[in-house]
């Protein structure tokens, strides 16, 4: 199976090229849904001269099957469920809350580990590109969109370097826009698509955050010498 990315670096480079138009805009804000997001969100970022953040979302398992997605939640309190899920395994409401509970702390601790207490990024009219490794059911980034959706960007946009058709289909109705840099047929999973996708730390998160912004700063720096 030809696999089209070294790493999510190399994926987040490429991703950048399809994302061009926006560079040097000072309206632009790259968000990563973390883990997996971030490195290729920090390389799109940096192409396109924008700020990163992260924007967290977790996904909620199917007990015992955890790799199913009943569901997800997303800052701000948005909890969304795949009805379907839902309805065809016959999950109580109690088992759903349960979930939703310990991951509502995880959500918190990764906040509390990324951001260092810094406030949450304006998103009020601005273009708002998000980022994720890929889109497989596409359950994490529709959590992300819901909420992203009540902070009022001026445009949404979803943006990939691989995700499956159908899924990248359903989102050009609940974004503005939807790039999928490569949309193979079979897809199988995201991580089939990368020669290395190894899990990201919580570390390199931030580490790649704390880039991000010195960076920006000693670009800004420079330009005004």
């Amino acid at each position: 199976m030809d696999r089209p990315f070294r790493d999510r670096h190399d994926a987040g480079r490429q991703l950048a090229d399809e994302l061009s138009r926006f560079a040097g805009r000072d309206d632009v804000l790259v968000l990563a849904l973390p883990r997996g997001g971030v490195p290729v969100a920090y390389e799109v970022a940096r192409a396109l001269d924008a700020p990163l953040d992260v924007f967290l979302v977790r996904k909620l398992g199917v007990p015992g099957h955890e790799e199913l997605a009943m569901g997800a939640i997303a800052t701000g309190g948005v909890r969304l469920l795949s009805e379907d899920v839902v309805r065809g395994l016959r999950i109580p409401t109690a088992v759903i809350d349960r979930v939703a509970a310990a991951e509502r702390e995880e959500l918190g601790r990764r906040d509390r580990a990324y951001r260092d207490d810094r406030p949450a990024p304006e998103v009020r009219d601005k273009i708002v590109i998000v980022v994720d490794d890929g889109l497989a059911t596409g359950a994490s980034m529709r959590a992300a969109v819901a909420a992203l959706r009540q902070m009022r960007p001026a445009r949404l946009v979803v943006a990939v370097p691989i995700a499956a058709p159908s899924t990248c289909e359903e989102f050009h109705d609940e974004v503005d826009e939807v790039v999928c840099a490569r949309t193979p047929e079979p897809f199988y999973a995201v991580g089939l698509w990368y020669d290395d996708f190894s899990q990201t730390s919580d570390q390199e998160v931030r580490d790649l955050l704390a880039r991000a912004v010195s960076e920006r700063a000693g670009a800004k720096h420079g330009a005004k010498k």
